[in-house]
Parts: C-alpha cells; structure tokens; sequence
C-alpha cells in the first residue's frame, strides 16, 4: 500500500511539472481594437481629416482607457515640415504619398506606411449652387472667384492634376494653405467655388455644395499613415496606426466619404 502510495505521490507531481511555465498561453499583444495602451499620443493629420479623425479618436480612447489622444490638423506639406525640424509627435496621416515621403526620406518614420483611405476632390459651391457650376470649365469663367489650395499642398496637387486633364485654366483669387481654408472662403462667400475634397464638402453640406466633376477620377489621393521614430509612446503609435484600419475607423471614414484603399 505504501508503495502505490508514493507512485501516486510521484505522478501527481510530474503532473504538476507538465503544468509549469512554459506551458502558459504567451501574452497578448495589445489588439487594434484597444484594450492594450495608455498616456498620451500626439497626431499630426491632413485637414481633410479633422472630422473622422475627431471621432477615432474618441472611440480609441473609449477602448484604451488611460490613452489621451491629442490631434494637430494642417496641409500636409506644413505637418511634413514640422516633424523632420524635430516637432515632438507619435503618429502622421498625410494627405498624399509625396508629403509622407518627405517624412520617411527624412528617416523619421518608424515603419513602412500604409494607404488607409482615397479622396476625391468636387466643386464647392455656395448653397443651392447660384451661379449653376456643373463642371470644371466653367471656373474660367473670368467673373468667377475661385480659391485652390497652394500646389504644394495635396489638395492643390491634385486640383493642379484634375484642371490638366479637363484642359481648364483657372486663375484663383486665392490659394490656401490647407483645404479647410479653402473651404472656408466659399461659406464666408468671399469665392464663388473651390476646388476640396468630396469629404470636407460632406462635412460642410449645411452650408455648400458639393459638385462632382469626371476629371477628379485622375487625381485621387491616397492617405498613407505611419507611426514616427522619435514617438515618445511607440507602443500607443503602432496601435492607433493599426486602429485606423480597423472596421471601426474605416466605417467612420466610410460614412464621411472615405474610399476604400
């Protein structure tokens, strides 16, 4: 008997042996749903991406309780400028691939970035659209104010882009530093029309049109995003980075005009 007694004795222990360390799950890297990150995270984003990204943001913080995300909205080429002269930031959402080229040129970028959405530029018009523009050679027209954004911002490249395949000369009355600014000149009535992203136009609708022209199909503008290298929270970065191509994040951007990648 005292023999079976320490053979159980013996087994019970290697059985305790099979459930040691090794045998535990490996721990679960933070999901890009959240859950996994805390403390502040700093995001330099396109205009264009004010109200999507306003919203991400609190759904982010919502699944990372303790996470602080604080955005800082610009043209991309200013945004660019800011993190290669050293601007403290965790994450970049640019407006096109060239201004985040300038960034990972620069080696600022932590990663390889990636297009989380498209855009497309329309004609904003005033309300109810009074001066009747339907298409982009009516913006010749020399008794049309218009306002573009600056060629060096995303917004201006593809307005540039757009106006070479229509064969359309315009001379604006203005060109802005951001899309917002643009747009801006068109609800305070000081242009007839400019030309802005499909998803500031949405974003405005109480107060301007939206017309949408053929030629924008040739200067859509892909959105890449990237976490930086000097990010003071690397771990928050890489999964807000994450976060905005997740379901979630994408049916914001869906729903403010975003096209799919």
């Amino acid at each position: 008997m005292k023999k079976r007694i320490v053979a159980l004795a013996v087994a019970l222990a290697l059985t305790g042996c099979g459930s040691s360390e090794t045998d535990k799950p490996a721990p679960t890297p933070p999901s890009p749903r959240g859950g996994g990150v805390t403390g502040q995270l700093t995001v330099l984003a396109a205009a264009s991406l004010t109200e999507s990204f306003n919203q991400i943001g609190k759904n982010f913080e919502a699944a990372n309780p303790g996470a602080k995300v604080t955005f800082s909205y610009g043209g991309s080429s200013g945004l660019a400028t800011q993190i290669t002269s050293g601007a403290p930031a965790d994450v970049f959402a640019s407006a096109s691939p060239a201004t985040m080229k300038t960034v990972t040129d620069a080696g600022d970028g932590a990663a390889t970035p990636v297009t989380f959405v498209k855009n497309q530029l329309v004609i904003a018009t005033a309300k109810g659209n009074p001066k009747g523009i339907t298409s982009l050679a009516a913006l010749a027209r020399p008794d049309f104010k218009v306002a573009l954004c600056a060629e060096q911002v995303p917004c201006g490249a593809a307005a540039k882009k757009a106006l070479a395949a229509a064969g359309v000369k315009v001379t604006p009355v203005t060109q802005e530093q951001d899309v917002k600014a643009a747009l801006a000149k068109v609800k305070l009535g000081e242009v007839d029309a400019a030309l802005v992203y499909r998803t500031d136009a949405k974003a405005a609708a109480a107060d301007v049109d939206g017309v949408e022209f053929p030629e924008s199909a040739k200067a859509i503008n892909d959105y890449p995003i990237v976490a930086l290298k000097n990010a003071a929270n690397p771990a928050a970065a890489a999964v807000f980075v994450a976060y905005v191509q997740s379901e979630p994040a994408q049916k914001v951007l869906a729903d403010a005009g975003f096209q799919k990648p």
